[in-house]
């Protein structure tokens, strides 16, 4: 009866279908790139626009914290600014707690709601 099932054991396909390794691997690769493109290289792209912005900062411009704090710039210094947020009243912030919407990135607002909706 052994010698029956021995030849049957031999007889089990022990390749894989040729190409399925490549074509996952092509398809990660592809999955990155589409994730670096879409997602990881505009974010970089912002990012660097807003570490410019804060460079170009000077005294006497006008700033907001991410906090909602207005005030004016009145000192800079190696990575904080003071910021005068009334008369004689001051506060010390970190570069990176000010804040930029896309208007001042330089992005255009939306049309004001397609004019109005044509102004009705």
């Amino acid at each position: 009866m052994l010698n029956t099932l021995l030849p049957l054991m031999d007889a089990a396909p022990a390749a894989s279908p040729a190409g399925g390794g490549s074509s996952m691997l092509i398809f990660i690769l592809l999955m990155i790139l589409i994730f670096y493109f879409f997602m990881i290289r505009p974010q970089q792209k912002k990012q660097k626009k807003i570490e410019e912005a804060r460079n170009s900062l000077q005294k006497g411009d006008k700033v907001v914290t991410i906090g909602g704090i207005h005030g004016k710039i009145v000192d800079i210094k190696d990575s904080t600014f003071t910021i005068e947020i009334a008369h004689d009243v001051r506060i010390e912030v970190d570069k990176a707690a000010i804040s930029f919407n896309e208007a001042a990135l330089g992005k255009k607002p939306a049309e004001k709601k397609e004019e109005k909706q044509e102004n009705e």
